[in-house]
């Protein structure tokens, strides 16, 4: 394992660009499985969580050929569904991902219950009902789910619950069914439009992107396609804050303000000085910051995701503020390690912080506990006086590229040390 030493009480200044997005890059290489002809995906974050899947790809026989950085071609052509690796499966989250593109080509797949960051009770209920109704077989034996269907049928499917990957195996599915499908209380978050764009540009017919309903009329075949991942919304609002509370100046380039539209309000209700281009966002030198309230809700609400960054924020602002995320009830472990470092914090229940503020945070050593909180304590470390250590570094890799680096580039006096 790895740690990062940081050193606060250093703004940050100067530009740094937004990577690829993490939660639309996963979906879209587990969806080159519906088609035997070549993908390119450009502006592809090259980040833990996106390594593994690629891995997972390269395991079943596909071929995964890096022509740049950030550009990859992936041709699954060859795959053989028994030759999966499971131990990757069973320790990342989104393999989830896998099963509706794997059911459509397949007919039939086994794979192990995925891990992730442990972040609350995720289960995979969503996914199994989305699948059922499109014709799926399903079945649990030693902690492997076993599924089956030789024809997948279009269905109209209602969703129980706004979740994210769940529309995405349920859209991935019913794209090679026969007949249609109508999917109801479907997520709308930018990833689900981006797997949606992707998909049509592979031959799919797949309309109502962006909305809560989805009509996808089956196709008999996909081909290939060149694609370019929409940028990170997470990592947009991750350097905001860490721009805002280190009291710098920042240009954050390559975003989508359609994205970022709530991220922006609750800033801009903080205090928080900020300029908005067509693609860029610069944050300027703000003081002081007031409390705000805030609730996680599915897009265009505000995003789970940002919830913990915005923890940090709320330190630092005159007042007492709310933060609430009915999501996960795992979400708020990152608030004792804040407290450690001298936060005025109350967790009210498991999906509710109150935080009173400004204090000046210290120091000390940390965990990361999951990937988001992870980010989170390294934006605490960059406002904290003395040193902070935040231990097991590797949790942040899954999510944020080289974050070390260019947090570096900006001024930041963070090191990873082995």
């Amino acid at each position: 394992m790895s740690k990062f030493i940081i050193e606060g009480g250093f703004p940050l200044n100067g530009t740094i660009k937004v990577s690829g997005m993490k939660n639309a890059a996963t979906p879209i290489i587990a969806a080159t499985l519906l088609t035997k002809e070549d993908c390119v995906i450009d502006n592809i974050p090259q980040i833990a969580d996106v390594l593994k899947m690629l891995g997972i790809i390269e395991s079943l026989g596909g071929k995964v050929i890096w022509q740049g950085e950030h550009q990859v071609t992936i041709s699954t052509r060859d795959i053989q569904v028994g030759l999966i690796n499971e131990k990757a499966v069973a320790g990342m989250r989104s393999s989830i991902l896998l099963l509706g593109p794997l059911l459509a080509r397949f007919k039939s797949v086994s794979i192990p219950e995925p891990g992730g960051c442990i972040i609350g009770n995720r289960p995979i209920d969503t996914h199994l009902y989305a699948l059922e109704k499109l014709g799926a077989k399903v079945s649990r034996e030693n902690g492997h789910y076993k599924f089956q269907a030789d024809n997948l049928s279009g269905a109209t499917i209602i969703l129980p619950e706004f979740s994210v990957t769940a529309t995405e195996n349920a859209i991935m599915a019913a794209a090679l069914a026969r007949g249609r499908t109508v999917i109801k209380l479907a997520a709308a978050e930018p990833h689900v439009q981006d797997l949606i764009k992707f998909l049509n540009n592979l031959g799919a017919k797949i309309s109502g992107a962006g909305t809560h309903t989805l009509v996808i009329d089956g196709v008999l075949s996909l081909g290939g396609s060149s694609h370019a991942i929409i940028p990170d919304q997470i990592e947009a609002g991750t350097l905001a804050v860490a721009a805002a509370v280190t009291r710098g100046e920042v240009t954050i380039e390559n975003i989508i303000p359609e994205h970022l539209e709530i991220i922006l309000l609750i800033l801009e209700r903080a205090g928080v000085n900020f300029e908005l281009g067509d693609n860029w966002l610069k944050i300027k030198k703000s003081s002081p910051f007031k409390a705000f309230h805030l609730q996680t809700m599915p897009y265009p609400g505000f995003p789970t995701d940002l919830q913990a960054p915005f923890g940090v924020l709320a330190t630092q602002c005159v007042g007492t503020s709310l933060i609430q995320d009915p999501m996960f009830e795992g979400r708020l472990g990152y608030v004792q390690e804040l407290i450690k470092m001298g936060a005025n914090a109350i967790v009210a229940d498991p999906h509710r912080v109150i935080i009173t503020g400004p204090t000046p945070l210290y120091g000390q050593e940390i965990k990361s506990f999951d990937l988001r909180a992870g980010a989170t304590l390294i934006i605490a470390g960059l406002i904290a006086q003395g040193q902070t250590v935040i231990n097991e570094a590797e949790i942040v890799d899954r999510g944020y590229e080289r974050i070390e680096e260019r947090l570096g580039s900006l001024g930041a006096r963070i090191r990873r040390v082995d």
